[in-house]
């Protein structure tokens, strides 16, 4: 009989996830079981670690990871409550995973276009008529600062989140929140490299118009527009589209 070899098998080495880190994600689980519900205290470190078999320091550091995910948040020194987690810290976790990502400009406007297209189609159909006065109010502030580039970024970006709020879908509010990080300070950047603000404010108000008259249509196709004008600036601009996205590039307007 021919002699039988042992077949030997490459295996990737299993790392060992440090105790609070365990901790943090049995926690977790508890939290979207539905064991430990929004708005419920958290048991106190002491308990948590009793029932879990760890020292408190090690919980204390579960905790603290819970903390900045936004599941919990910390009402006093001692008292700790379930929290859902609000469009800007998750949006905090996912424009780091896009700068690690080297996504592109390119991606971000692809991606950026049909959510904001359909979110103008929503708000035209469902925006409340106090969103509407905010939208009125955010177009005045707009005009009074058309020369005036850290105000008007902060503008463009507010018009913009009022609108995918008002399309009552959280799904799309939560979806557009890390993008418009980095998408809408690069946005200005375009237009005030064109000297476009102006044609900027048209579109908000036309949009605006859309959205007030209940006029889906008209909103669809002036947002469509106005995000179209992006790809155009950029390559008018002579910026690279193509560049990847930075850990500036939700802050720097120039």
């Amino acid at each position: 009989m021919g002699e039988v070899q042992n077949e030997v098998f490459a295996l990737e080495r299993v790392e060992a996830q440090p105790t609070y880190q365990l901790v943090a994600s049995s926690i977790e689980k508890r939290i979207l079981d539905g064991v430990f519900k929004t708005g419920q205290q958290l048991p106190s470190e002491l308990q948590l670690a009793k029932q879990l078999g760890v020292n408190r320091s090690t919980v204390r550091e579960a905790i603290r990871v819970l903390e900045q995910s936004g599941l919990v948040f910390r009402k006093s020194a001692r008292r700790l409550v379930i929290s859902v987690p609000q469009e800007k810290d998750l949006a905090q976790q996912m424009t780091r995973a896009m700068i690690l990502h080297e996504i592109t400009f390119l991606e971000l406007w692809e991606i950026m276009l049909p959510l904001e297209v359909r979110a103008a189609e929503l708000a035209a159909e469902r925006a409340s008529a106090e969103e509407i006065v905010q939208l009125e109010m955010n177009l005045a502030a707009t005009s009074r600062c058309i020369e005036h580039e850290a105000e008007l970024v902060a503008l463009d970006i507010e018009f913009h989140y009022i609108i995918a709020k008002a399309s009552r879908n959280r799904a799309l509010l939560l979806a557009r929140e890390p993008i418009g990080q980095f998408f809408y300070p690069a946005f200005y950047r375009v237009m005030s490299r064109l000297n476009a603000k102006d044609r900027m404010l048209a579109a908000h108000t036309e949009i605006f118009e859309g959205i007030r008259r209940r006029d889906p249509r008209h909103a669809t196709l002036w947002m469509e527009k106005h995000i179209m004008d992006f790809r155009r600036g950029y390559e008018l601009a002579n910026f690279d589209i193509n560049r990847p996205v930075d850990s500036d590039s939700a802050h720097r307007s120039n």
